[in-house]
């Protein structure tokens, strides 16, 4: 008498044959790749390669979790699995349908072509490409399982692809909403800056959580409470969802390991100097409504200040900030008089280091010194640069 095997079981051997070394990718915004490769490295991950907006590497299924729940700079974690050359409809659908595609995504699986995109290449619809790929992958399927309908009522296997100067790249989505979304800002400022930039920032300083951090233009607190979150060691998303939790892994409690191991981490002993000052009373409840849904509200002190009434008596200290660039939030005359003020006020911290971003392209002519490093960033798809100027490193201490 045959043995049938569960779906359980089934699946459990899909990814036990599939997870013992996997690569994964990690898309980021563009100028970010060399601070999302470091942060891969840190996690003890072995990087395959490096394109433009998104990083390649190679972990296990244990990997997925810790890299959804820790990767600052990333906007999602995608297993990466196939790619090849394809010019025409017919060459997508067969390069497609050949994939084994059962081997990772369960019989009763939803599995949407959610996202399709395409650069320099000669298939450029990509409401096309999804319709060509998602027919592919049920031809796929039905060729394993005999069936001429697939229910999709189980968990969700977002399928992405990716069209290059026509190689094709096909992934599958582990993380669902973007890993920018940590779950802590439920309103927005009227321009925000989005939290794998804000985080980038930070990891761009040598900042660390016994240094004063400054930020005169907190918004809805974006910056602070990503540094935060990196001075208390918390995961960045610790408190949200993923897709790829209602999978069945090799290690069924892989994801509740990894979130236990996480929070274990938390350093509960920090004491952070943060302090975020904004004009706007309105934007300031929200900032602090954000910082206690990150769970570092009593770590950062918010408080209505202009910034020509900054001042301290801390020496060494940082300010990271994303002052008006003139073209959102007011005219061009009144942000270059804040750049002058700026320049005035920052100058008297004469032991501080500044980092700025903006997309005027004549700050430093209006701030009144030239960076000592300028680096290009983009805020959304805003080109911008971050005006960097180092600060004297403090006296070591005695032992």
């Amino acid at each position: 008498m045959k043995k049938y095997e569960t779906n359980k079981e089934r699946i459990r051997k899909i990814m036990e044959e599939n997870m013992e070394r996997i690569e994964l990718t990690a898309p980021c915004n563009f100028a970010l790749e060399a601070i999302l490769s470091r942060e891969i490295k840190d996690l003890g991950y072995e990087i395959s390669k490096v394109e433009d907006g998104r990083v390649n590497f190679w972990a296990d299924e244990y990997g997925i979790c810790k890299a959804n729940l820790w990767l600052r700079t990333a906007e999602r974690i995608m297993i990466k699995i196939a790619e090849f050359h394809a010019e025409t409809y017919e060459e997508l659908f067969q390069n497609t349908k050949k994939i084994k595609w059962y081997n990772w995504i369960p019989k009763d699986a939803e599995f949407p072509v959610a996202r399709a995109s395409t650069v320099k290449s000669k298939l450029f619809s990509p409401s096309d490409i999804q319709a060509i790929v998602k027919k592919a992958v049920v031809e796929s399927m039905k060729s394993k399982h005999k069936i001429d309908w697939f229910p999709e009522k189980g968990a969700k296997y977002p399928i992405h692809v990716f069209l290059n100067k026509d190689k094709v790249v096909l992934y599958i989505d582990t993380s669902g909403i973007s890993l920018h979304k940590r779950g802590y800002r439920e309103i927005g400022s009227e321009a925000p800056i989005k939290e794998t930039l804000a985080a980038a920032m930070v990891l761009l300083t040598p900042w660390k959580y016994d240094r004063l951090l400054v930020d005169p233009f907190c918004g809805s607190g974006t910056i602070a409470i990503e540094a935060a979150m990196m001075g208390l060691n918390i995961a960045p998303g610790l408190k949200r969802e993923f897709t790829a939790e209602k999978w069945s892994f090799k290690d069924k409690d892989a994801w509740k390991k990894a979130r236990e191991e996480a929070q274990a981490q938390i350093r509960q002993d920090v004491k952070l100097k943060i302090q975020s000052y904004d004009i706007d009373e309105s934007v300031l409840r929200t900032a602090r409504k954000n910082a206690v849904l990150a769970g570092v509200g009593e770590h950062i002190h918010f408080q209505r200040r202009e910034v020509k009434e900054l001042s301290s008596s801390d020496s060494y200290g940082f300010i990271i900030t994303n002052p008006p660039y003139g073209e959102r939030l007011q005219d061009r005359k009144s942000v270059e008089q804040l750049y002058k003020d700026m320049g005035s006020v920052f100058s008297k911290l004469d032991t501080w280091s500044f980092y700025i971003i903006t997309a005027h392209e004549e700050f430093e002519k209006f701030f009144g010194k030239r960076a000592d490093k300028k680096r290009k960033l983009y805020n959304g798809m805003m080109k911008t640069d971050l005006y960097q100027y180092f600060g004297p490193k403090p006296p070591r201490r005695n032992e």
